[in-house]
């Protein structure tokens, strides 16, 4: 059973976005990394897949070379190789990005290392773009579920099960497929010190993708959402703040 787990590198949660002068990519000088939480997801549920089934989890990003961390975090939480489709860093749109990944495993299958299961996040925590997976699944032929939050494999098929309101719908896909996974599918194993050590020293293939012209739709310039500025009144200090905090908590707020 080999399985490849399709990850991004994406600023940290919570981070404070700054956009670059043209408004056409975000300023990363300030900006920490970290993988999107959907697709840890995908990883871990890779990484147990073959633990049941026996086989290989690969962990697969597109993206300039400092994504290779991204790469290893997913090597110390036991994906067996890892894979950078390196770019120069420009972000790819989804179409570009979905034809990098689809290439590549089509090189996999004819190499005689194809894969009987393709997992990707949702979308990703940056951009949401919801399109990469179902791209390269309509690319490859394969069959694909999405916003997946259950998922076993048995008998060469996958039970896939979505959450929809009142209830759920639950999926069986001949393999391969193609299956994009939501957070909350599974608990990602934590990449000890000791692992994440280990995983700096395995090789990560490298491979130069080849990027197509895009057609369709372009981007004209990015925008942050509007911030609403609130204001912090300071009661008091010390003790002597008590008798005026509790007379906010009675008049003000009734909360007491």
């Amino acid at each position: 059973m080999n399985v490849l787990a399709c990850l991004k590198r994406v600023p940290n949660t919570g981070a404070k976005i700054v956009l670059t002068e043209d408004q056409q990519e975000i300023d990363t000088t300030n900006l920490g990394f970290t993988m999107s939480p959907h697709e840890e997801c995908a990883v871990e549920e890779a990484v147990q897949i073959v633990e049941e089934h026996g086989g290989s989890a690969t962990a697969l990003t597109l993206g300039s070379a400092e994504a290779t961390e991204q790469v290893r975090t997913a090597i110390a939480m036991q994906a067996d190789e890892g894979v950078l489709l390196e770019t120069d860093g420009e972000e790819w749109s989804p179409r570009n990005t979905a034809g990098a990944i689809a290439e590549f495993v089509r090189d996999r299958q004819e190499d005689g290392g194809g894969f009987d299961l393709l997992l990707f996040g949702n979308e990703s925590a940056d951009a949401g773009n919801y399109q990469v997976g179902v791209r390269v699944a309509r690319e490859l032929g394969l069959p694909i579920v999405t916003s997946i939050k259950s998922l076993s494999v048995e008998d060469g098929a996958v039970v896939a099960e979505r959450e929809i309101p009142r209830g759920s719908e639950v999926y069986e896909l001949d393999l391969p497929a193609v299956v994009a996974v939501k957070e909350g599918l599974n608990e990602p194993r934590y990449a000890s010190m000791r692992a994440r050590m280990q995983a700096r020293r395995q090789e990560v293939e490298h491979v130069t993708p080849e990027r197509r012209t895009d057609a369709g739709l372009k981007k004209i310039r990015l925008e942050s959402p509007e911030t609403e500025d609130s204001e912090t009144e300071i009661l008091g200090h010390g003790p002597e703040a008590v008798p005026e905090i509790v007379r906010v908590l009675e008049d003000e707020l009734e909360v007491i």
